[in-house]
């Protein structure tokens, strides 16, 4: 049977509402040593990709310090660290598109890794970092644009952003005295994490129904 032309608006509806899931619903993984001492984010130079929603460098900065300490600022370990971002690029996708398109929000970042006590990067160059929203079911009906709010792209970029920081911190065990070997099971698990929620599914085959 057909669906009414009313109900993927309505489907879309159902759906926004959780489009975003919070990932402190997560079980975030062992980071030995680490806590979180400075948490630093600065935008003055991010490009915008077009076509794209505007967003302010200052905007960019309260997001994503909100969403990293929230992924890191529960954790108690005995050292102190700084986590540094620059927001190198975004775009966030426009209403007004054709869903032909399928155009994807998409945030670049260069992060940087500090130890408090050596006083120094705990790595040579800044790890650059791609994120991008990923797509749901009410995405793939009429796009992120008219799906999402500008705000509610951004913090969905912003939450994928501190996951792939912590992915990053994971490779590397030994800067946070963590166990290697659950070090990489919980690498695993992160990334798989990450590429679900970046991932842009097949659309919902009930729409053509």
């Amino acid at each position: 049977m057909r669906l009414s032309r009313f109900a993927p608006l309505a489907l879309v509806a159902l759906l926004a509402a959780c489009a975003a899931g919070d990932p402190l619903e997560e079980d975030l993984p062992d980071m030995g040593d680490f806590r979180l001492a400075h948490n630093i984010v600065v935008a003055d130079n991010a490009q915008q990709v077009p076509p794209s929603r505007n967003a302010e460098p200052e905007e960019w900065v309260a997001i994503l310090e909100s969403e990293i300490d929230r992924r890191f600022g529960a954790y108690e370990g005995d050292r102190l660290y700084h986590i540094g971002v620059a927001v190198d690029g975004y775009a966030l996708a426009p209403p007004g598109i054709p869903i032909v398109l399928q155009p994807r929000s998409v945030l670049i970042l260069s992060v940087n890794i500090w130890d408090d006590e050596l006083g120094r990067k705990l790595h040579d160059e800044p790890e650059q970092i791609m994120v991008f929203e990923g797509a749901s079911a009410e995405t793939m009906l009429v796009g992120s644009g008219i799906a999402r709010s500008r705000n509610e792209q951004m913090q969905i970029l912003a939450r994928n952003a501190a996951r792939r920081i912590q992915l990053f911190m994971l490779e590397n065990p030994d800067w946070f005295s963590i166990d290697p070997n659950a070090a990489e099971e919980s690498l695993d698990a992160v990334e798989a994490l990450a590429e679900e929620a970046e991932a842009t599914p097949e659309p919902a085959a009930a729409a053509t129904q």
